[in-house]
């Protein structure tokens, strides 16, 4: 609400003596009070907010009231507001140094909200200072989660303050708590348990703080972390923290433009951020971090932004780079170049790049038992949304794997049909060979031998040979780098119908086989069950008087000696038409007989 400001006194001393509404020459020293809202200081800061109105006095002339000093007077006092409100500004902005960014994630163990016949919801209250947010409203479990991201500023009040709320046919309250900033650690990402003050239940925070711009009067301190490398070989830790990642962001090059750059690293779960460097193409950051490892194959994701006054609502991404653990150099540092926001081509500017150095130390024993538990789940990701460039790239590539199989079933039918005798006769040899000396200790066996023979393969053509790299990576300029697709509305519409055929083909099979085979065993077709169960029960005996490498031996020879026992046979998987047999759900609706109403006589 803006302030108004009241020159004009009494109506009847602004007159005068015949009433002409003309200032009278009466010189009576009087005052009038301007007023002015606070709404607007409160908006910067709420500590202002019991101020109230303000009320400033000034003497008044009736013989001024239309005179350019009275202006002069206004003049003066509107540009004393405004450093008023300058200096509100100044202070607000000088008086933090520091981001608090809250994940308000899940709680658990609350009190059951009232059986009144309403929908409950539970939402939260963050306050930290004179700022507080409200979380977004979910349903009321015992479990809820919000996976919410809160970002606060810290000023001299430490202390963060939370409480739970029920809104159902009326607000209730559930419980509260109080924690202590100045006892965290900053530029460390905490994941918190926090119990509520009355005992009811406890709240999932993540909780992490990061210097973003630095005080004249703040201390640089440059903490050890020789606890994480202790927990690293004391086996009596946290068996799920298994290793320690330091990174030092040095400065970056070539970006676009001159921006007031900052990075943004996040490890799983863990988020920093730096400060913001100076404007220009090469920013100056030189700020090392520690990360907790959780997980030895997590990838570490580095993005610069520009933090810009345009760009605070766009929050425009200057390049990003995506970097494995388990591919870090200990000690090594390297540039490492700017991807765009897809993560494929290298960002817009001169060649960007990051000069970054790093050292990850891991417990291979607790990485490798981290390996076989459940993954790490983020608490904020994207929600899952229709993706027609993402579709169009992986029909192309499921297609391929397809061809691929059918390739190779193509082969194995040619073995079988003996269209090369000596591939055939080499081919029954071999697996008669192999069933005969097989054991179960030979199984793993043969497995490893592939992953060794796969192995020094790569080593010989290069680590990249599987991976398809058709496409060569260019600089996204503004120049006639960019490439244009050159494809036609009606070809691109009639690619789109193709790809949502094939899908729709492919959904289809894999309902109809899953149908298929609940059909099978719920025996809606009792003689296809009937045979299947005599199947299972004759080679039920055949193992139990034959060994089982016997049987592949029979196996085998019965699959590569069909052309010669049936010449006239036509090639068939018996497997696949067996099961072209069963009904799926659309073939038995089909099948379904209606009831014959009897004659009306």
């Amino acid at each position: 609400m803006s302030g108004f400001y009241d020159f004009a006194p009494n109506f009847r001393d602004s007159t005068d003596g015949n009433g002409n509404g003309m200032p009278g020459t009466r010189n009576i020293p009087k005052s009038f009070k301007m007023w002015r809202s606070t709404s607007l200081s409160n908006l910067v800061s709420n500590s202002n907010k019991n101020r109230g109105y303000v009320y400033e006095s000034a003497p008044f002339d009736n013989s001024k009231y239309a005179s350019t000093e009275s202006l002069t007077t206004l003049s003066s006092y509107k540009s004393k507001k405004s450093l008023w409100l300058l200096k509100d500004l100044e202070n607000f902005w000088d008086s933090w140094d520091t981001i608090v960014t809250i994940i308000l994630v899940a709680a658990k163990d609350l009190p059951r909200p009232p059986n009144d016949g309403t929908t409950h919801e539970l939402y939260g209250k963050f306050r930290l200072g004179s700022e507080t947010f409200r979380s977004k409203s979910v349903l009321h479990t015992r479990r809820p989660e919000w996976r919410e991201r809160f970002k606060l500023h810290l000023h001299k009040d430490h202390s963060l303050k939370l409480t739970l709320w029920d809104r159902g046919r009326q607000k209730i309250f559930m419980g509260s708590c109080a924690l202590d900033l100045s006892k965290l650690e900053k530029e460390r990402t905490h994941d918190i348990w926090q119990d509520l003050d009355d005992g009811y239940g406890s709240v999932h925070l993540s909780v992490t703080m990061c210097v973003v711009r630095y005080l004249p009067t703040a201390s640089k301190t440059i903490k050890t972390d020789l606890q994480h490398e202790q927990s690293l070989v004391d086996w009596n830790s946290d068996w799920r923290l298994v290793g320690c990642l330091k990174v030092k962001v040095i400065r970056a090059k070539g970006l676009s433009g001159k921006p007031s750059a900052y990075c943004t690293l996040e490890l799983d779960n863990e988020r920093l951020q730096t400060h913001t460097a100076s404007s220009g193409p090469e920013p100056v950051w030189d700020k090392s971090y520690v990360f907790n490892v959780y997980d030895v194959t997590s990838v570490l994701t580095l993005k610069i932004y520009s933090s810009s006054l345009t760009n605070a609502f766009l929050t425009e991404l200057l390049g990003q780079v995506s970097i494995p653990l388990l591919k870090i150099t200990n000690g090594e540092t390297r540039w490492y170049a700017l991807k765009n926001r897809n993560n494929r081509n290298v960002a817009k500017g001169n060649y960007p790049r990051i000069l970054l150095r790093m050292n990850v130390t891991w417990n291979p024993i607790k990485a490798t038992l981290r390996l076989f538990q459940p993954k790490e789940v983020k608490y904020i990701e994207a929600p899952p949304k229709w993706d027609i460039l993402l579709l169009m790239r992986n029909l192309p590539i499921f297609v391929d794997y397809f061809h691929s199989i059918l390739y190779f079933n193509e082969i194995f039918k040619r073995l079988f049909e003996w269209n090369n005798r000596e591939m055939s006769a080499i081919a029954l040899f071999f697996w008669l060979m192999l069933c005969y000396h097989l054991t179960p200790s030979a199984v793993p066996l043969m497995l490893l031998l592939v992953f060794i023979f796969l192995r020094i393969y790569t080593w010989i053509q290069g680590n990249n040979y599987f991976i398809d790299c058709e496409e060569e990576i260019e600089p996204e300029n503004n120049s006639n780098n960019n490439q244009k697709d050159n494809k036609g509305l009606t070809y691109k519409i009639n690619d789109m119908q193709e790809i949502i055929i094939t899908v729709s083909n492919v959904l289809a099979l894999i309902v109809s086989l899953v149908e298929r085979l609940k059909n099978l065993i719920t025996f809606q077709v009792p003689f296809l069950s009937y045979v299947v169960m005599s199947i299972l029960a004759l080679l039920s005996l055949m193992l139990y008087f034959l060994p089982f490498n016997y049987l592949l031996m029979l196996f085998g020879i019965y699959k590569f000696m069909r052309k010669y026992l049936n010449p006239d046979r036509i090639l068939n998987n018996d497997l696949v038409d067996f099961i072209s047999r069963i009904p799926d759900d659309r073939i038995l609706k089909d099948w379904k007989e209606l009831n014959v109403p009897e004659p009306v006589i």
